[in-house]
């Protein structure tokens, strides 16, 4: 119950962050706005202040703002078209549209601001505890576990993951024997590195490099430094760029098929990681809120049509052609986003629910 109250509060933001950058700029453009809304389908509950109704509706997995005069071929009065989308600057309605992605990337950036100067800069601590054991490796086989903290290698002392690195490489495939302390008890444990491509840390890819490795990875334990608020300001601004980057050269390896399509996870596994950071704590919820709406913003500025990188790809072509594409054409790229977007939806839909029929097998 905690992990799907946590999600739609989650989500709820990250929508009402993303949907209030439209409606602002409308505002400031002087567009009228009819209906804000967060979620789709039948209205739950609503209130109307001045010209605009706000609601809550049923299906909650996004939202929308519905400007007067902005659908292809609307009719408009012509003491109207000073509050028309449609009849707004194509600069404007550029802005319009941006203004969504525009505060999800704003809301991240104030998100990671808040967290650095309240909780610190967050380091790698230097340990030598294990965090991770990798399925089949030499670790596994040798009954090394995820919370051993090596104390020594071949009667050396380690004092750092580097060096534990640099030892089992020098090797060279060589016996180790590994003096390692769980809980209250010390163990003697043997085992022998295999020369392994290396893989990229970040997307998993194999490189050229070979190293002896034992298929252990380092805990991932922080510690937290405290930092000024100059700092905190030009590591929240670095930390959301680098952010930025990392979701966009996710997507390219994705095309490239470095990252398997299997991987891509839907509103199920969303749900399940944010119970997983819930019970983690609140930093891990608010670090998880900062990254989703990151993605978010950077998604939702693909050009496909019916997100707002469409709308804006077909306003930059009129701004080039200086005059709209015609409403034919609008509409038919409207129903090719609309059918790649409700595929892709039942892909990941299919893959959530194929995730949880694989863990239940499992746990039979």
């Amino acid at each position: 119950m905690n992990a799907i109250i946590s999600f739609l509060v989650v989500l709820g933001i990250l929508i009402f962050v993303h949907e209030l950058g439209h409606f602002l700029f409308a505002k400031l453009f002087g567009v009228r706005v009819l209906k804000f809304s967060l979620g789709f389908g039948n209205k739950l509950i609503g209130r109307t202040w001045g010209e605009t109704e706000y609601l809550i509706s049923a299906f909650p997995l996004g939202g929308y703002v519905k400007m007067y005069g902005e659908q292809p071929g609307e009719e408009i009065a012509e003491e109207e078209k000073s509050v028309s989308f449609s009849h707004k600057k194509v600069w404007q309605r550029f802005w319009i549209v941006f203004g969504g992605p525009l505060f999800n990337l704003l809301f991240a950036l104030l998100i990671f601001w808040l967290m650095f100067l309240l909780a610190g800069r967050p380091d790698l601590a230097d340990t030598t505890k294990i965090g991770q054991i990798n399925t089949s490796s030499p670790a596994e086989q040798a009954g090394l576990k995820a919370g051993d903290l090596v104390l020594s290698i071949n009667g050396q002392q380690m004092r750092s993951w580097e060096q534990i690195a640099e030892t089992v490489n020098s090797s060279k495939g060589k016996e180790l024997e590994l003096v390692v302390q769980r809980d209250q008890e010390t163990l003697h444990i043997k085992a022998v590195p295999v020369l392994t491509k290396v893989k990229d840390m970040l997307f998993g890819e194999e490189t050229d490099e070979k190293r002896y490795l034992l298929g252990m990875a380092r805990s991932e334990e922080l510690i937290y430094t405290k930092i000024s608020l100059p700092e905190s300001i030009s590591l929240a601004f670095s930390y959301t760029l680098k952010l930025i980057v990392i979701t966009i050269m996710g997507l390219v390896k994705m095309i490239q098929r470095v990252i398997p399509a299997s991987e891509l996870g839907g509103p199920i596994r969303i749900a399940e990681i944010t119970g997983e950071q819930f019970r983690a704590g609140w930093l891990h919820l608010v670090h998880f809120t900062g990254l989703l709406s990151v993605n978010l913003g950077v998604l939702n500025l693909l050009p496909i049509p019916i997100l707002d990188g469409g709308h804006l790809t077909f306003l930059s072509i009129e701004a080039i052609r200086r005059k709209p594409l015609g409403e034919t054409a609008m509409i038919r790229a409207q129903q090719f986003g609309m059918a790649l977007l409700g595929t892709l939806m039942v892909f990941v839909f299919y893959n959530d629910i194929a995730r949880l029929v694989h863990r239940w097998i499992g746990a039979s």
